[in-house]
């Protein structure tokens, strides 16, 4: 079961990563403004946000890749919280995306899929 979490978590924070490129490296390129639906004058007035945003995700996917470090390295009980916290909280922020913009609901389910199989594989090893 661990290997199936890892695979998960890892998928998961990948995506996050690619995230953190478009909104802290990419943000005001005009792939990344289609991407995001956003004119270059929005992009650039955001641009300070999406930075900051950008990180977020690149340090839940940090801590995803952390847990799946530990747990493979003889530490579950470190791994599992860690997936399980980097995880829960790539889900929640796709919840809350999902809940408030529902307009972006495909970028919310990019968001939180790959998290969801991740959490509930989790808990599932760690109950089972």
């Amino acid at each position: 079961m661990v290997t199936a979490v890892s695979v998960f978590a890892v998928l998961a924070a990948l995506v996050h990563v690619y995230i953190f490129v478009l909104e802290s490296l990419r943000w005001t390129a005009p792939a990344t403004r289609r991407t995001f639906g956003t004119t270059e004058q929005e992009a650039l007035a955001t641009k300070e946000l999406a930075f900051n945003q950008g990180f977020y995700n690149l340090f839940l996917a940090c801590m995803a890749l952390a847990g799946v470090v530990a747990a493979a390295v003889a530490h579950p009980g470190v791994g599992a919280a860690l997936i399980l916290a980097g995880c829960g909280s790539m889900l929640a922020a796709g919840l809350v995306l999902l809940i408030s913009s529902p307009d972006k609901a495909k970028a919310a389910l990019v968001q939180l899929a790959l998290p969801l199989v991740a959490v509930v594989l989790g808990v599932v090893w760690l109950t089972g």
